[in-house]
Order: structure tokens, then sequence, then C-alpha cells
């Protein structure tokens, strides 16, 4: 296989088009085909936290449109293109190179064929509303539970001891919402964690709940930062709440500032499980008019 390039995105900076040429054209099997660019708008799932879903859209090209049904992470090393959940290292590993695979049902362009990328808008506008409900959903969280514990442990963005860091288990964006589950074990009682500040979630949800409403609505400024605009680069996600400036880890879309948001709300639900507790976290968006 030719040697391929990390592929440059742009959907950090909120790009849902682009032109670009075909790089590299990989059979996946099922009649489906992954085609690499150079640049690419979309969105992949990430393969080792798939928090959130690829973009979908269209590969305009000179012989007509195709659909691009999912975009995945790949990964090329020492040769061999590796895809999706395959892929066995972590973005941004030595000795691998990450491009961005669009997969799509049926045959694909060429290598070296221009095509024109477009993203569906409205599916990109909505995961990035549940992707940012998400963060600040957890930001709250993690202030609604600060007096919950008897230890010394690491803090969120927001200087609150990290309950979401330290007991997330899976995170799932949707459109316009997320969905967060947390285990409450003996690893994190270790820590320091009192379970019974979860025996009265409905207050949880109160503290939380206002939280998030002395966000939404208010004047601060949303956005993606980085300096390297490959696909294992590092971003930054930032965000100006009154109480100042947050700053997370994040390679996924958003707003562009908390006034576009009319409301968000989460709902805490919690079930015994084997060893512990686990809680899960519904949040919605909704925007301004």
């Amino acid at each position: 296989m030719t040697e391929l390039a990390p592929t440059v995105v742009t959907y950090p900076d909120g790009a849902l088009t682009g032109s670009s040429t075909v790089t590299h054209v990989t059979v996946l099997g099922d009649g489906r085909t992954g085609v690499v660019l150079e640049t690419t708008p979309f969105h992949p799932v990430d393969t080792a936290w798939p928090d959130q879903p690829a973009d979908t859209g269209l590969l305009r090209t000179p012989d007509g449109d195709v659909r691009v049904a999912t975009v995945v992470t790949g990964g090329v090393h020492e040769g061999d293109l590796v895809v999706g959940h395959d892929l066995p290292v972590r973005m941004g590993t030595e000795g691998w190179t990450f491009v961005v695979v669009h997969v799509l049902d049926g045959a694909g362009p060429k290598v070296g064929t221009a095509v024109d990328a477009h993203v569906d808008g409205r599916l990109r506008a909505a995961l990035s509303a549940g992707h940012t409900a998400c963060h600040l959903a957890s930001l709250a969280l993690d202030a609604a539970l600060s007096d919950a514990w008897k230890k010394d442990v690491p803090t969120d963005a927001a200087g609150h001891p990290a309950f979401d860091m330290l007991a997330i288990q899976t995170s799932r964006i949707t459109e316009y919402g997320s969905t967060d589950v947390y285990r409450i074990g003996k690893s994190l009682r270790r820590k320091g964690f009192d379970p019974a500040a979860l025996d009265d979630l409905r207050a949880v949800e109160e503290r939380a709940n206002a939280v998030l409403a002395g966000w939404a609505g208010s004047p601060g400024a949303i956005g993606i930062h980085r300096e390297d605009h490959t696909l294992a680069g590092r971003r930054t996600w930032r965000c100006e709440l009154p109480e100042g400036t947050v700053e997370l880890p994040c390679g996924g879309t958003h707003l562009t500032s908390l006034a576009e948001i009319e409301a968000i709300t989460v709902a805490v639900e919690a079930v015994e499980v084997p060893g512990g507790v686990e809680l899960t976290m519904t949040t919605g968006i909704r925007l301004a008019p």
C-alpha cells in the first residue's frame, strides 16, 4: 500500500463541506468500501472512546453522488491499514498514522479522484448540541456531588471533585442529549466517595439542574482549540462559563456559544449491581429559538 499521510480534519472548526482528493480505497466486506481523503469535514466515531456517533452525508464525484453511511477511524502501521473496531491501538500511538475512513455502501471513487464532501448538517447540529450538553452536565454533576467526598481527589476543570472522571463507565452522545453511566463500587469508596450522597437522587438532580440553569443562555463562547490539524492532533474543548473558563480534552463537535442554549436538564437514576451501584444520567438540551 502507498504510504498515507495523516488525514487533515476540518470538523473541529465547524466545517460541513470541503473539497479533497481520494488517497486510498479499501474493500471492507459486505459490499462496503472505505475511502480515505487528504482532508475531510466528516467526524469519525472514535474506536477507543465511541461517545459521539459518526457524521453521515455525501461524497460528490465526477460520476455522481455516493452516500457516506458512516465514518470510522483507521490506523496505518508498517504499510497495513486497520479500520474501526479492528484497530488495536489508541489514537496518537507512536509508529501509527491515523486516517479518517469514509464507509460507503457499494463501490467508491478511485484513488486520485477529486471529490466534494458534504456532511448532513441536521445530524451534525443535533450531535454537537448533545456533546456540549454532555460536557456541561458532567461539570454540573460534579458540582452537585462536591460534598460527597471524605478525601481529597483530583478536581475537574471547574475545580470540583471529579466524580465524572473517576466513576464514568460509558458516555453516549445522542441527538440533543447524552446518556452517561457511572459505577460506584469499592474503588470509588476507597477514594473517599460516600454512596449516601445518592440516597436522595431528586436532590442531586435539583442541584445539578440549578447549576445548568445558571449557564444556559449566558454569553460565554464555546470552541475547540488545536495546533495540530491532523486527526490524531490534541484538541481542547473550551467554554467560558460565568464562573470562569473551563477546558477539557475532546475530539468531538460542539455549539459555539452558551447563548444558543435555552435549557439543559438532567435526570439521574440508580440501580444496585454486584459490588456497588450503577448511576445513569440522562441529559437533554433545548436550543434557543
